[in-house]
């Protein structure tokens, strides 16, 4: 099984040239302003892709998502996690938008227990894990060297090691990195001047 994975295209998917495989991953900020307007051209968009299974979580800039009105206008094969686990062809998902310290943005928790209470539903034979926010320490370095992962995040993770983890959120740190037989992909796109600077990140399963 090829997963496809990107984050962070703030409405320039369409300019992007996205590898063949079976399931296409995007892993939040698929818009810039979450309106209506830009989140249904992205669902457009990844609803004409080939792949036979796409995910979608949304990231803090994708308001059109919170609202539980918009969920009709979502094609039946764009599987969007919110909280929420899925098994595609017995490789267990499980995948979450949820992001620290954003106040102003969509899908804010506060740090600590809020989001702790949250990571605690993370099924414990979970293979791919997808969230928009890094874990703290992991992939989470800003261009002016601050760590901005979640905390709570990075502790469940000790317990849990999903065989990949893979998030987005802070440009400047896309690549990937293995740490305690979890494997890690930033994957975001665009960098902090959201330019396109990186491709899509092809996994084998």
């Amino acid at each position: 099984m090829r997963l496809i994975c990107l984050a962070d295209t703030h409405n320039q998917h369409r300019d992007l040239e996205i590898p063949e495989g079976d399931i296409l991953i995007h892993a939040g900020d698929c818009t810039d302003g979450g309106s209506a307007r830009e989140s249904l051209d992205f669902l457009d968009w990844l609803h004409q892709q080939p792949h036979m299974h796409k995910i979608l979580i949304p990231g803090n800039h994708d308001f059109f998502f919170e609202k539980s009105e918009n969920k009709n206008k979502i094609p039946d094969d764009i599987h969007v996690l919110i909280g929420k686990a899925l098994e595609i062809e017995g490789i267990k998902f499980w995948g979450s938008p949820y992001t620290p310290g954003m106040a102003n943005w969509a899908f804010h928790r506060e740090r600590g227990a809020d989001l702790r209470g949250h990571w605690e539903k993370i099924p414990r034979d979970t293979q791919v894990l997808i969230t928009h926010t890094p874990p703290y320490g992991i992939l989470d370095d800003t261009a002016r060297g601050l760590k901005l992962g979640c905390e709570e995040l990075a502790a469940a993770l000790e317990s849990l090691k999903p065989d990949f983890h893979l998030f987005g959120h802070i440009h400047h740190a896309a690549g990937s990195k293995t740490f305690s037989n979890t494997k890690f992909f930033n994957l975001s796109v665009l960098d902090e001047r959201f330019r396109i600077m990186n491709e899509p990140a092809v996994i084998d399963l």
